[in-house]
């Protein structure tokens, strides 16, 4: 004889105090929400300053690496640094020696140290008092730009400043101090490259004298189907290792800001 379970007895009641037992919640209750990010608010100070959520902290920081390449190369000396040291290769005759990454990687080294007051400055005065929530983000951009302020306003010649007043058709400034961002930015740029040309032109003129001292033995000699520079390139490279000229070249950018 075979017994049928009926559906009101196919599964016994569980007990009340079963720990295993599915709650009431997890059957048809509603779940409690999960906490996220905060919404995108501006609170607005007594004082009139504004304070940003989280949120849109993140979003400026994300947007802020993007333009991470433009500011190392248009607001530190990385700018003078490889040029000149690109013009140093051209005064050598060398063509792939050394190699771009390489030339980069000790301008961007070069930089960091040049910088590094600078960037003691920033830490010390912006990112630490914000990480530890001693002053608002607005501050500490504000702490941010004042370093920078002041490294390029010292490596920007007046003319260039006044260059650019004229063309935004601002009035004249009363103190270089007052100088905004929009205005020193590009005249820090142009007065970097004047000072890297500069810089340039004394590196390039004892290699030029050393190709015409070759080129003149060379036509005196007849030799007038031998190219001067595979005679004058190990000269130069001699000259070059003689008198310590990476030390020579590293020293004189070094001076050039003031370190």
């Amino acid at each position: 004889m075979v017994l049928l379970a009926s559906p009101l007895h196919a599964q016994a009641p569980a007990p009340v105090n079963d720990p295993t037992a599915p709650s009431a919640t997890a059957i048809g209750g509603s779940l409690p929400a999960i906490p996220g990010l905060p919404a995108l608010t501006v609170q607005t100070n007594p004082d009139g300053s504004q304070d940003y959520t989280v949120t849109l902290q993140i979003l400026m920081i994300m947007t802020m690496l993007t333009f991470l390449p433009a500011i190392l190369m248009m607001m530190t000396s990385f700018t003078r640094i490889i040029i000149v040291f690109s013009i140093l290769r051209q005064a050598l005759g060398l063509q792939q020696s050394p190699s771009n990454q390489i030339l980069i990687g000790l301008a961007l080294f070069l930089t960091f140290f040049i910088m590094q007051p600078v960037l003691n400055q920033v830490n010390e005065n912006a990112l630490q008092p914000y990480i530890n929530e001693q002053i608002t983000a607005q501050q500490a951009i504000a702490n941010t730009t004042a370093p920078f302020h002041d490294f390029m306003l010292s490596q920007t010649r007046e003319s260039d400043i006044a260059l650019f007043v004229g063309i935004a058709g601002l009035e004249p400034i009363a103190t270089p101090e007052e100088t905004p961002f929009n205005i020193l930015v590009p005249a820090f740029i142009i007065s970097e490259l004047k000072t890297a040309f500069q810089i340039g032109f004394i590196i390039f003129i004892p290699f030029l004298v050393i190709d015409i001292v070759v080129s003149s033995v060379l036509m005196a000699m007849g030799m007038m189907m031998l190219s001067p520079l595979i005679i004058s390139l190990p000269f130069k490279i001699m000259l070059f290792v003689l008198v310590d000229g990476w030390a020579m070249i590293v020293g004189t950018l070094a001076a050039s800001f003031g370190v």
